[in-house]
């Protein structure tokens, strides 16, 4: 495991992710990440930005992609409601030795090795963990950890973004926390081009037909401001290939089996099947 020593405490660092998360969308998006994180001085800091969006839409690919394209380290937290401030930062376990160890975040361990860190789904985390964060939000660039008593400072090519949904299972978030994640950029669910262009990418081996069905029932849903995303249609579509290998017949047959099974029966209001109906 990979270490790093401060004022004489060992941490245990964590691993990066070595995911395939290609982004297919508007490349404007992708700027406007990467000109948030930019530095134009040495007076200068680099931007928090909040990627919002309804869930699905691809935030967390975009903050990755964005990532990449600065060539460094990108690590992933996932944030839920049971979150503590010290899953954010330092968290004690017993080592083989039958010793305490403390091992980093994922979040810090991109702060010290100056890697790139996406929070995903902030917004499920209460005010107690965000407070925690505050001072790396700001021009300190530090945290500290309560169970070492270390004040652990950025390194200068760190870089956060935050991705949040826009559903009813979150908290609010505080303002002072608030005005620390600037910009605010809206990920909206993508145009038909983008969504089939995406499909595409995550299921080279699906037929044509069956991807543009799937695609005109996501913009039919779309369009009637359901929550329904690409991942949902991914899903569907996967999953209508999967039962059509197992019955040796056409996978669009399949696409309201799979749709009724992976969002629910409601959302075949937005289906137009292949006769028209």
């Amino acid at each position: 495991m990979r270490q790093v020593t401060i004022d004489g405490v060992t941490l245990h660092l964590a691993r990066p992710a070595d995911l395939d998360l290609p982004w297919v969308g508007r490349e404007d998006l992708v700027r406007q990440v990467l000109a948030a994180w930019m530095v134009l001085d040495e007076r200068d800091r680099p931007m928090t930005p909040r990627l919002v969006g309804r869930p699905g839409v691809g935030k967390t690919t975009l903050a990755f992609a964005a990532a990449r394209r600065l060539g460094r380290e990108v690590y992933l937290f996932q944030a839920t409601m049971d979150t503590r401030p010290e899953d954010l930062v330092v968290s004690p376990v017993v080592g083989p030795d039958g010793k305490i160890q403390y091992v980093a975040s994922s979040l810090v361990t991109a702060a010290v090795r100056g890697g790139v860190c996406v929070l995903d789904e902030g917004n499920r985390m209460s005010e107690k963990s965000w407070a925690s964060l505050a001072p790396l939000l700001d021009d300190r660039r530090y945290v500290e950890s309560v169970l070492t008593g270390l004040q652990i400072r950025a390194h200068p090519d760190f870089r956060l973004a935050v991705t949040m949904n826009e559903d009813a299972s979150t908290y609010e978030i505080p303002e002072y926390i608030h005005t620390r994640l600037q910009p605010q950029i809206q990920v909206d669910f993508p145009e038909a081009d983008e969504e089939l262009a995406i499909l595409r990418e995550n299921l080279p081996f699906a037929p044509e037909d069956l991807l543009r069905y799937v695609v005109g029932f996501l913009q039919a849903a779309h369009a009637a401001d359901e929550p329904y995303g690409v991942r949902d249609g991914i899903n569907a579509a996967r999953y209508a290939l999967k039962l059509a290998r197992s019955s040796g017949e056409d996978p669009v047959a399949w696409v309201p089996r799979a749709l009724e099974q992976v969002i629910g029966e409601e959302a075949l209001a937005y289906l137009k099947f292949p006769d028209g109906s």
